[in-house]
């Protein structure tokens, strides 16, 4: 069922058998793990001259700090591979004596993926998700939906248990991210704040919800879409889609809605990128073609494309902004893309600071209409 072919320096992982038929077509595939982590050393090839510090070159201090880097990885990649190899072997163990057929196979692979990884999620390997990760993505690459859909099925049963063992706004973040619908997810927020409780699901089952508090539900997505947005590439957009609709969700149902003082965190200094994308979309009329801008920047497209350069990029022409409205930036540095949580957050501070002032008028109704706009774009990207 499954064989790991890993490159010559590597070690190599024992295949497991198939053991399922072909008429289980949801468990019965063939798949491979190239690991593309190499532990050849000295591939760090220095592009300029070195110079001495401290009696070592810093070429040389860099190429052992990659080569570190490089070993680490790959040492976590493989025991993160040998261990999901483990699971699917226990799994088959579970599986290969029972007599199902196709409609009750899928929620048999569910159990059995519950019941293993409950016994192992404190001994999982820093490098398991990683690995699960790569795996998915070669299936992805692969067109292997059956593969591909079989390890899901792991790396949601790895999400449930550690969610189960975080702090309850941490839990429902979880929950509400598994949560397609915007009237399901609001429900689910009143009674999370209501204090939780054991409720009963559309198809029957008991759920139960943890209490917590909605300014810590916010702020906690609103931490984790920091650490998002702030790296040069965006590593999942789906994922940022559905946490900026719970930070935006969970702070308009507090009491104030975006004038509550709770939501008063983050930035002080409106972001360049963000600005401007914003003036250029007040200075047209709603309608169509602004929607369509929006959604190219939301897409990670236009004004929003990731920083292909990295965080430590040259320092070119390209580094440089032209600022604010045409003016010179204030760091001289080329700002960050506009993100989808940095950009919603700037529309609310200018929002709430035209209510603040009892500022009426087309620029505050053209500000909603953006806001109102976004959220449904975000809405389509979360869950489509």
């Amino acid at each position: 069922m499954f064989s790991m072919i890993p490159t010559a320096a590597l070690p190599r992982v024992p295949s497991i058998t198939p053991l399922f038929s072909p008429t289980r077509p949801f468990l019965h595939c063939h798949w491979h793990l190239p690991m593309a982590v190499t532990s050849r050393k000295h591939s760090f090839i220095p592009m300029s001259s070195s110079y001495q510090v401290g009696g070592t070159s810093k070429s040389v201090q860099q190429e052992q700090s990659g080569d570190d880097d490089n070993t680490s990885h790959y040492e976590a990649l493989l025991k993160g591979g040998e261990q999901v190899t483990s699971v699917l072997q226990e799994m088959i163990t579970l599986l290969e004596d029972m007599d199902m057929d196709e409609a009750s196979e899928q929620v048999a692979v569910e159990l059995a993926a519950q019941g293993v990884i409950g016994k192992r999620v404190d001994q999982m390997e820093s490098g398991f998700m990683m690995a699960l990760d790569y795996m998915i993505q070669l299936a992805e690459k692969d067109q292997d939906d059956k593969r591909k859909s079989l390890l899901e099925v792991i790396k949601e049963a790895v999400l449930s248990h550690l969610t189960k063992k975080c702090p309850p706004h941490v839990q429902v973040i979880g929950l509400l991210c598994r949560t397609p619908q915007k009237e399901s997810r609001q429900e689910l927020l009143r009674r999370v704040a209501a204090g939780g409780g054991v409720f009963k699901s559309e198809n029957g089952t008991k759920v139960h919800l943890p209490g917590a508090n909605l300014n810590d539900i916010a702020n906690q997505a609103d931490d984790l879409l920091e650490t998002m947005e702030t790296r040069p590439v965006v590593p999942d957009r789906k994922l940022l889609a559905r946490l900026v609709l719970i930070r935006e969700e969970a702070r308009n149902m507090m009491g104030g809605g975006i004038l509550d003082e709770r939501n008063d965190r983050g930035f002080n200094t409106l972001p360049e990128s963000e600005v401007n994308f914003l003036t250029k979309l007040v200075a047209m009329k709603p309608g169509k073609t602004v929607q369509e801008m929006i959604t190219n920047v939301m897409q990670g497209k236009d004004e929003g494309a990731d920083n292909s350069e990295g965080e430590e990029g040259d320092s070119s022409s390209e580094k440089f902004s032209g600022g604010i409205a045409g003016r010179s930036s204030v760091t001289g540095r080329k700002p960050l893309p506009v993100r989808p949580g940095m950009f919603l957050e700037t529309v609310s501070k200018v929002l709430g600071g035209i209510y603040a002032g009892n500022i009426s008028g087309i620029t505050a109704q053209h500000l909603e209409w953006v806001h109102q706009k976004t959220l449904q774009i975000l809405q389509e990207i979360a869950f489509s």
